[in-house]
């Protein structure tokens, strides 16, 4: 009988072991959920703070890169500028010879005529040309009227004389062209 009797307590001992390791297991579960859930925030938090970083690189590349293109254009603009006020403080010079030329006598012409070719070379090699005008139309974004004469035989417009020459680097103007327009 003592078997009889102990085989019960052994199943309600078993139940209860049972019901202990599913108790375990249901908190080992709810555990794991937690850690899980815990995790999964943390990698959604890490995830948006690599997203604002990579945004915030983005951002300071394209920051640096508009400031190194607009340093490079304001280079470009105060070496154009420098560039065409030094061309500026020669062109007196050059007028000066203009002036020479019309009132000196035949040796000295052929020695400023010289001489007026190669800065007009030089001028040419850096890029700076004469404005053209005697006898072109009248166009205010290169030219200068300072006179005005009243001539049938010519154009409306139409330059008649170059007071002062003007000269331009490509499409820049370094100095307008003093003209009388007829007409």
């Amino acid at each position: 009988m003592s078997e009889e009797i102990k085989t019960p307590e052994t199943e309600a001992e078993a139940e209860v072991k049972e019901t202990k390791k599913e108790t375990k297991s249901k908190k080992e579960q709810r555990k794991q959920e937690a850690e899980i859930k815990a995790l999964t925030e943390k990698t959604a938090e890490l995830e948006k703070k690599l997203a604002e970083s990579e945004d915030s690189r983005l951002r300071l590349a394209a920051e640096y890169d508009n400031y190194r293109r607009r340093t490079q254009k304001e280079r470009e603009m105060i070496y154009n500028d420098a560039f065409s006020d030094a061309v500026s403080g020669i062109l007196p010079v050059i007028d000066n010879l203009d002036y020479a030329l019309q009132f000196g006598s035949e040796e000295e012409k052929k020695g400023i005529e010289m001489i007026i070719k190669n800065a007009n070379e030089a001028l040419a090699k850096m890029g700076v040309a004469e404005i053209e005008s005697l006898g072109k139309t009248f166009d205010p974004n290169l030219h200068n009227a300072v006179m005005h004469v009243e001539d049938e035989t010519k154009g409306e417009g139409e330059i008649v004389q170059v007071l002062q020459k003007g000269y331009k680097i490509g499409e820049k103007v370094i100095r307008f062209a003093m003209v009388s327009v007829a007409n």
